[in-house]
């Protein structure tokens, strides 16, 4: 019975060691990207920040301020239920004229949902986000990436383009930001959609540590743009593709 016990621990600690070691090292957006817009192809060097999970009442603001400092837009996925904590936050990414998406509204994985909880979960975000800050969303992300054919066809249909992206910072996981910025220059191309977060953590959508995010940023900003990058938002990115 003990062996057993030992044993069935040792399945436990390796499995999630395993599951772990996938989230960190692979990027599981590769998985379910097709159809839906991840990167365009482009001739001019620009790429597109985004930023997930926000806002939040920490990091948001600094991250804000750095992308202030460098003149830049980005857009921001965010969640509906802290749209609706931090009205504030959400209101001042509108004002500094950066773009919004909708990320749903507590970040759910949507494999899960009828088509009714879908649509909801998506207006319900769409209206808070309209009611705070007096935008209307143009795309959608869903959380961890993941959507069924199905699911992505109902979204568009609803008047929403699915953004995904086509390279992954893993703030998350909190890497030295000169990590992060050595694998995205490693990387790069003209078009791509670079994911961050401006909030959430390993196991939850707040609480996480972006000061890594926050470090990155400038660090990026000047690398890029002494290879010829321009940041530019989802918008101009989506709409000149072919230049």
């Amino acid at each position: 019975m003990k062996n057993c016990i030992k044993i069935t621990i040792i399945l436990v600690i390796f499995i999630s060691l395993a599951i772990v070691s996938f989230c960190v090292l692979f990027d599981e957006a590769v998985l379910v990207r097709k159809k839906s817009v991840f990167r365009v192809n482009r001739v001019e060097k620009v790429v597109a920040l985004t930023f997930d999970d926000g806002p939040s009442q920490v990091w948001t603001p600094k991250i804000l301020d750095e992308l202030k400092k460098a003149h830049i837009k980005a857009t921001f996925f965010m969640l509906g239920e802290h749209v609706a904590k931090y009205p504030e936050i959400a209101r001042r990414v509108a004002q500094e004229r950066h773009e919004i998406g909708n990320h749903t509204y507590d970040h759910h994985v949507l494999l899960y949902y009828s088509f009714g909880e879908l649509e909801n979960e998506i207006k319900d975000t769409e209206q808070i986000i309209k009611k705070v800050t007096g935008k209307t969303t143009r795309y959608f992300r869903p959380p961890k990436a993941w959507l069924t054919v199905k699911e992505r066809k109902k979204i568009e249909g609803l008047g929403y383009r699915v953004v995904l992206w086509s390279l992954n910072s893993k703030d998350w996981v909190t890497f030295d930001d000169k990590y992060i910025v050595k694998y995205i220059l490693k990387n790069i191309r003209p078009g791509d959609i670079i994911l961050f977060h401006d909030s959430g953590g390993v196991f939850s959508t707040e609480g996480g540590d972006r000061d890594e995010t926050v470090r990155t940023i400038p660090l990026l900003v000047d690398e890029l743009t002494k290879k010829g990058y321009r940041f530019v938002t989802l918008t101009e990115l989506l709409d000149n593709k072919n230049k």
